[in-house]
C-alpha cells in the first residue's frame, strides 16, 4: 500500500511517500511496524494524539480496519480560517 507523509512527519521521516508491504490489521498495527524500522518512525509517531490519519482519502480512527485499503496518510489536525 502507499503511505504518505505530510507536513512535520514528513519533516521527521524524511520522506513524502512510500509503499510498505505489511500484515497489519489496522492502522494502530501498521504504526507500530513504522515505529520499529527505526528511530525517525518513532519521533514522528511518538504521540498519535497529535496525529490524523486518512484511508484511501477519508479520514478515519488508528483502530480502522486496513483490509481493501490502497492509500494510508498521516497529517497533523488541520485548523480552518
Amino acid at each position: 500500500m502507499e503511505v504518505l507523509y505530510f507536513a512535520w512527519v514528513r519533516e521527521r521521516i524524511g520522506l513524502p511517500r512510500e509503499k510498505v508491504e505489511t500484515a497489519a490489521a489496522t492502522v494502530a498495527e501498521l504504526v507500530e511496524e513504522l515505529r520499529a524500522r527505526e528511530e525517525r518512525y518513532q519521533a514522528a509517531f511518538a504521540d498519535l494524539t497529535s496525529l490524523r490519519v486518512a484511508l484511501d482519502q477519508e479520514l478515519a480512527s488508528f483502530d480502522a480496519p486496513l483490509k481493501g485499503v490502497r492509500e494510508v496518510a498521516f497529517f497533523p489536525p488541520m485548523t480552518g480560517g
